[in-house]
């Protein structure tokens, strides 16, 4: 169902670019007219501020048989910072869909997707050729790149938009050459091209400064019999990522576990960075091994792929997500501190069949309105799980002699 895949050579600062061989070039189009945006956008005054913790069910997926949704259509912005104009921002977004996009593809001038499959594959056709993701893989489309997904039933996923940045390997550092997400485990696909007129038009739809645009052409964009080049959309399969963590004591903060960072001009802090979360082995002494409780600079949208994530196993499930604005307070629930405060410290499986993520931003994010009232998925009673949690102190505790 897809083209082979070839290893995408390592990433860098370096100039990115490609070339393309087409039987047509793409400037054979009709003018961009203006179409409707649905619930993809980048108004992020929509809705009051609110700095509370938010937590969303799983995000519901249209049935086919009450109305055919594509990718585009199924584009639902949920949070997001900054400005397609001056280059400089995110959009968090969720895709709900049915159906395959037929005659159309999308391309996005604002900047890069970053989508994360988390139920159903996806066949994604580009420009460069096709690449076929399941759950528990990723892809980055870079910004131009026109592409056209195919499902196979219900499908949802979610996607990090960055403007005026490229995802990036983060620099690795005193870890040296080898560790975490490693250049050799990238691939991207091999030229596939289609040689297809189309007499009812092909509809080529643009992402242009938050807004949505169509184009028709009489053939296919996907006529691109050969490239070379290193600007190009890419894959990787998340259990390739080789875990660092700490043997000896704390709770090593979550930049261990990058995949991708679209760099900011801030030293430090990042315009997003892609983390997951996966099985590894914990072994720490005198440590509290899950996240500790915490407030800091970044933005923290996190998602579930599959699995039970160890902080909060019961309210936070696969398809959901949950967003932690920056200095607001969070952390693992009561049960969770229970069991960890209690727990032999001897090394252990953690998430086990498990597949957890984060966005995280150096931008203060703005929820759109539907993310807080439109999807209706918002669990309004996620401050609750903390309200169980008790004091521990006692001023007379002294350790027992050996």
């Amino acid at each position: 169902m897809s083209s082979p895949l070839k290893t995408l050579a390592a990433q860098g600062p370096y100039l990115k670019d490609s070339w393309l061989y087409r039987i047509l070039p793409s400037v054979r189009h009709k003018p961009y007219t203006a179409m409707h945006c649905g619930n993809l956008t980048e108004k992020w005054d929509e809705v009051e501020p609110d700095p509370n913790q938010l937590r969303w069910l799983p995000f519901t997926i249209p049935k086919s048989s009450e109305k055919k949704v594509d990718f585009v259509t199924g584009l639902h912005t949920l949070c997001g910072a900054g400005d397609t104009k001056s280059r400089n921002g995110i959009g968090i977004h969720m895709f709900t869909c049915n159906t395959s996009m037929v005659d159309r593809c999308f391309n996005n001038s604002d900047g890069d997707f970053l989508i994360v499959p988390q139920h159903g594959e996806i066949l994604i056709t580009t420009e460069f050729g096709k690449m076929m993701v399941e759950p528990n893989e990723i892809c980055v489309i870079q910004q131009g790149m026109r592409f056209s997904v195919d499902v196979f039933g219900e499908t949802r996923g979610y996607v990090l938009e960055v403007y005026g940045a490229h995802f990036e390997l983060p620099d690795l550092g005193p870890i040296g050459a080898n560790g975490l997400a490693n250049p050799r485990d990238f691939l991207t696909p091999v030229a596939w091209y289609e040689d297809r007129e189309v007499a009812t038009g092909y509809s080529v739809i643009n992402k242009y400064q938050g807004k949505l645009f169509s184009s028709q052409q009489g053939f296919s964009p996907f006529n691109v019999v050969a490239w070379h080049g290193n600007y190009t959309p890419y894959k990787y399969n998340l259990e390739n990522f080789m875990v660092i963590n700490c043997v000896a004591f704390d709770h090593a903060d979550p930049s261990i576990f990058t995949v991708l960072t679209a760099k900011s001009t801030r030293p430090g802090v990042a315009m997003a960075d892609f983390v997951i979360f996966p099985p590894r082995w914990g072994v720490a002494d005198h440590t509290f091994r899950p996240p500790y409780y915490h407030r800091n600079c970044m933005s923290e949208f996190m998602g579930l792929i599959k699995g039970h994530y160890e902080a909060k196993e019961e309210g936070f499930q696969p398809g959901g997500g949950s967003l932690h604005s920056m200095m607001t307070p969070h952390g693992p629930d009561r049960d969770c501190f229970e069991k960890s405060s209690t727990a032999p410290l001897k090394p252990e499986r953690v998430a086990e069949g498990t597949m957890a993520f984060m966005f995280e931003s150096s931008f203060s994010m703005a929820v759109t309105k539907w993310g807080l009232e439109t999807c209706q998925r918002l669990d309004k009673s996620y401050y609750q799980c903390w309200e169980p949690l008790r004091k521990h102190f006692d001023p007379n505790w002294r350790p027992s002699k050996q």
